[in-house]
């Protein structure tokens, strides 16, 4: 069986584009020979991430930069535009944009639950509203979420992460169903601790907020893997190659985790 994964020409939209994870999914995207739209609220990132995925070999894609901010509306309404206007047509959702705070409960104000689930969770239904009648009149569409185990097994430390990944499973499992009709297919992977520079601040907020040192709090995190190593951006990628791709035709609704074995139960 070849896996040629059959996705070149296609277009892509990947949040949270210009580091981590979605510059991981991106440049796999891009070697495949997908056109791509990153974007993310650094210029100066999104800048260095498009110079980083054209010096990757490729038959013959494109990648455009858009600065955009999820949390506000209008800028959904840019991406997608932006989008369109380059590349007629939107094939690929990656939702990835978001971050939440670390920190004890009591110590975390309102705030901070409102940004997260601002960001992440009205961020990527936005995104899906915007993208989907596209989609739907192509009858054809593949979405990913990029979510987090959080939203699976509840930490203490990250009861704003939690919350809004809690809910965005909800919404993925939910909306697949209305979207089926449609052959535009969503699903979800849920990381577990990842080599990004995310990682690295949520390691310095948990810490902090147990009054350890950040090297004590990646030892005992790495303590809770099995597997004893966490996971590489790359491997993410690979995934979602997968999932946007025909091979995956019948999956959706879905959520894979990606957390060398650290999530408890069934």
């Amino acid at each position: 069986m070849s896996l040629d994964l059959h996705l070149s020409g296609k277009t892509a939209i990947v949040t949270g584009g210009s580091a981590g994870i979605g510059l991981a999914i991106a440049k796999a995207l891009y070697s495949e020979g997908v056109n791509v739209a990153i974007a993310s609220r650094n210029p100066e990132r999104l800048e260095n991430a498009v110079s980083a995925i054209q010096s990757l070999p490729t038959p013959g894609a494109k990648v455009i930069a858009i600065k955009a901010d999820i949390t506000q509306a209008e800028n959904i309404d840019t991406v997608v535009s932006a989008t369109l206007a380059q590349f007629g047509q939107i094939d690929i959702l990656i939702n990835n944009a978001g971050s939440a705070r670390a920190g004890s409960f009591l110590d975390l104000s309102d705030d901070v639950f409102l940004d997260a689930w601002n960001l992440k969770l009205l961020g990527y239904i936005r995104l899906v509203r915007a993208v989907v009648p596209h989609q739907k009149n192509r009858r054809d569409g593949r979405i990913v979420n990029i979510i987090g185990g959080a939203g699976r097994t509840p930490r203490p430390g990250f009861l704003p992460g939690g919350t809004t990944n809690a809910a965005l499973l909800n919404f993925t499992r939910g909306i697949s169903k209305e979207l089926a009709q449609y052959n535009i297919r969503i699903n979800a992977i849920s990381p577990g601790a990842t080599a990004t520079e995310r990682a690295e601040r949520l390691a310095e907020q948990n810490a902090q907020a147990q009054g350890i040192s950040v090297e004590q709090a990646k030892a005992e995190s790495l303590q809770t893997i099995p597997l004893g190593r966490i996971v590489p951006p790359d491997e993410i990628a690979a995934l979602t190659l997968f999932l946007v791709s025909d091979l995956a035709a019948s999956i959706t609704g879905t959520e894979i985790l990606v957390d060398g074995g650290s999530t408890p139960g069934v």
